[in-house]
């Protein structure tokens, strides 16, 4: 009983162990998935399934002006403050309905110009305008998520996310093959609409509770505290899936599609076992972090959530890396290229979950210009590391960029961390020792 007994006595813990349920049913199904992705349209469509994900993510921020991180602070601040939250949602929507209505357009119009830059031919802009239609669910299912995420309903979360999955992956599995490729990809293009369903359906009742639907208006009282975070939304979401689209072009013309596939296939599953993070991170370390106003606590904070995650993630990395060849044999059988990439990415992929740890202190205080910066550098290095990588080692030399980039980015960050609660600190000693003015 003393196991059950601290893990509900730990917050983190009880995120942690409920995460671990539905990773593994993910886990297991995605398995299944990529084998079937693998063995019927090979590396060259494990390649295209790329390039329309990482489109469909830049769109998830684009299509509500990256008000998610906001929606997810100011919940967490404010959910007992009913006129509060009524000027938060007024404000979102207002900007949410601006982003749908120039993404649609965008998606609608230049659909041949982005088939061409994705998938180097316009074979695939009817997919394009497909999108533009699926763009309203895109957004909202975003900031409702973002609701779910400020409240801290790690168990409503969860449901959400498994039905989700499930449905998501039953309609990409028949379509695939019923259809091959193009069924894939229609799939993926329409699992947002699936997505808002299940949310929906789960969690319209506490929706209810928090915004006032009917109240809405078209004023907009938290616009500029909103663009703060749609300025780091840009920096983080769209120019990372930019730059991810980028690498894959470059891969395809220095190497092969191939490569391409190989490199994808490799990224596909480490956001397996990322994906375990990155719920608790908006689920537990933004909401956390919000609340965080001194140095020491901070560090208290950092230190125990280090000694919870950064174990287990480290024993479950090792056991991916010696298990690299059944990996490959169970989801990509024939992707043999794909071991040598493996000790990078699991090395790279443990110093980024420390680095987005402390880096999320950024986003709870609203240190815009920190967090630009460090995006910035951060998305630079990965883009010229790989680039010349890419020449020496091949698509190695892209997992390889991973790695030395967030070695790099987690020394910067930490130095941006610490210089702030230094500021911090001068500020408080000025107002409780001020000067004279004689």
């Amino acid at each position: 009983m003393k196991i059950p007994e601290f893990i509900r006595a730990n917050l983190l813990l009880k995120v942690t162990s409920l995460n671990a349920v539905v990773i593994s049913i993910r886990l297991f199904i995605s398995i299944f998935v990529q084998r079937l992705i693998a063995e019927l349209v090979g590396e060259a469509g494990v390649s295209k399934i790329g390039q329309l994900r990482n489109l469909t993510e830049l769109l998830t921020s684009f299509s509500s002006l990256g008000v998610f991180t906001g929606v997810v602070k100011y919940v967490s601040e404010h959910k007992s403050d009913k006129e509060q939250l009524q000027k938060l949602f007024s404000t979102v929507f207002v900007m949410s309905l601006l982003g749908i209505v120039i993404t649609s357009l965008v998606l609608f119009f230049g659909a041949n110009y982005i088939s061409e830059y994705l998938f180097v031919t316009t074979e695939y802009a009817y997919l394009i305008k497909l999108l533009a239609v699926i763009v309203p669910f895109i957004s909202l299912y975003r900031i409702f998520n973002g609701v779910v995420n400020g409240l801290s309903m790690y168990k409503k979360f969860a449901k959400i996310d498994i039905f989700a999955y499930l449905a998501s992956a039953g309609l990409l599995v028949y379509s695939l093959l019923e259809y091959n490729i193009d069924g894939a990809l229609v799939a993926i293009a329409i699992t947002p609409i699936i997505q808002f369903i299940v949310l929906m359906i789960i969690f319209f009742k506490v929706l209810k509770e928090y915004i006032q639907f009917s109240k809405l208006s078209f004023k907009t009282p938290m616009l500029n505290v909103l663009l703060a975070f749609s300025l780091m939304s840009f920096f983080s979401t769209v120019l990372l899936n930019f730059v991810d689209i980028e690498i894959r072009s470059m891969i395809i013309d220095k190497i092969t599609e191939a490569d391409a596939g190989i490199w994808t296939a490799m990224t596909n599953i480490s956001k397996n076992y990322m994906v375990f993070s990155s719920s608790i991170f908006t689920l537990y370390v933004l909401p956390k972090f919000a609340g965080i106003y001194s140095k020491s606590e901070f560090k208290t904070e950092v230190f125990s959530i280090y000694k919870t995650l950064l174990p287990i993630f480290g024993l479950g990395m090792i056991a991916v890396y010696f298990g690299r060849e059944y990996i490959i044999q169970l989801i990509y059988p024939g992707f043999d290229s794909m071991s040598p990439l493996f000790k990078w990415q699991l090395l790279g992929d443990f110093v980024r979950l420390a680095t987005i740890v402390i880096g999320y202190q950024f986003l709870a205080k609203k240190l815009v210009r920190s967090f630009i910066f460090s995006e910035i550098v951060s998305i630079g290095l990965f883009y010229i590391f790989a680039y010349y990588l890419t020449n020496e080692y091949g698509v190695e030399g892209v997992v390889m960029a991973h790695f030395f980039r967030y070695v790099i980015c987690f020394f910067l960050i930490f130095y941006l961390v610490i210089r702030y609660f230094k500021k911090q600190s001068k500020l408080q000693v000025e107002d409780l020792n001020p000067e004279d003015d004689e």
